[in-house]
């Protein structure tokens, strides 16, 4: 029986939607790299406007005391309160009457393309945000938070950038730039931070990934920082190393931009209250039904500054 108004229309897609929705909810998608980046809070309200966070220090030494001195050293909590907007974005799709009413007629389910193409576009939104985020919401994200301390590349013989580090047989110089990146947050933070995420551009992750560390070995650079950072050295732990796209043009001046830190939430985290979700289809117009998708989330709160930074121009 074809369908030929829109009420049967309606009926038919309710179920197949439903079965759509779950399939694209398994569905994972490469390239989307927030989720595995940046720890993730799911726990708010899906409708809230805000989201308020603390963050806290301790200031104070101990010193010397006399028994019969009254001027005990006292420490100080520093506790600052940050707030995060939570916004709305939006993405769905649509059927018409003729699509509808052929699969029907061939006893056919409904293709789930549309649907995965609806979220794939979400999460690439989402991503984006959370990697660089939103200067028309003033959205801070993981790789450009203006509290983080900035690191210029090295220079040594002359050479700056990897690339030119490399071509004059200097491996090693690219090593010490990568432990000088981490021991930096370390030692900045009086040894109490290690990072143990490090993020390059594509171009370098490439770069490194197929360059031997010299001639003599089968192991290239990017082998060589992963077993001989100073993070794995002193906890014996891999050092997470992942290439973003983005990041070669994420520094001062459009320069190549590396991130080091140690991706836990009281560090970094991001608000998604709302992950993307399907809502009921609905009649658009005389011959199309659309289902509408939609998501809330904020950017990224860099909580810890300290155990984040930022190695521009390598």
């Amino acid at each position: 029986m074809l369908i030929i108004d829109a009420s049967a229309a309606l009926e038919y897609l309710v179920p197949q939607g439903a079965e759509i929705e779950k399939k694209v909810y398994k569905i994972k998608y490469p390239g989307i790299r927030y989720k595995e980046l940046v720890p993730v809070d799911t726990t708010a309200n899906p409708w809230v406007q805000s989201v308020v966070y603390y963050s806290s220090d301790v200031v104070g030494q101990a010193a010397w005391f006399n028994g019969k001195a009254q001027d005990v050293p006292n420490v100080e909590a520093i506790r600052n309160q940050g707030v995060t907007a939570v916004h709305m974005g939006s993405i769905g799709y649509r059927w018409n009457m003729e699509e509808i009413a052929i699969a029907r007629m061939m006893n056919m389910n409904l293709s789930a393309d549309k649907a995965s193409g609806a979220r794939l576009v979400a999460e690439k939104f989402i991503d984006q945000r959370a990697m660089f985020g939103d200067p028309e919401k003033g959205m801070q994200g993981l790789t450009n938070c203006p509290y983080v301390t900035v690191v210029p590349a090295a220079t040594i013989s002359g050479k700056t950038t990897w690339a030119d580090k490399l071509a004059a047989a200097q491996p090693a110089s690219v090593l010490a730039d990568v432990n000088g990146l981490l021991t930096g947050i370390y030692t900045g933070s009086d040894t109490v931070e290690m990072a143990d995420t490090l993020l390059l551009p594509i171009s370098l992750f490439t770069l490194l990934g197929n360059t031997p560390f010299n001639a003599y070995s089968e192991k290239t650079i990017l082998d060589y920082i992963r077993t001989t950072n100073v993070y794995t050295q002193e906890t014996g732990q891999p050092l997470l190393i992942r290439g973003v796209r983005g990041l070669d043009t994420a520094g001062a001046g459009g320069t190549t931009r590396c991130v080091a830190y140690r991706k836990a939430e009281e560090v970094v985290k991001m608000h998604l209250p709302m992950p993307y979700r399907f809502l009921p289809v609905w009649q658009k117009g005389p011959l199309e039904f659309e289902v509408p998708g939609i998501f809330r989330f904020g950017g990224v709160d860099v909580r810890l500054p300290g155990a984040v930074r930022y190695y521009d121009g390598a």
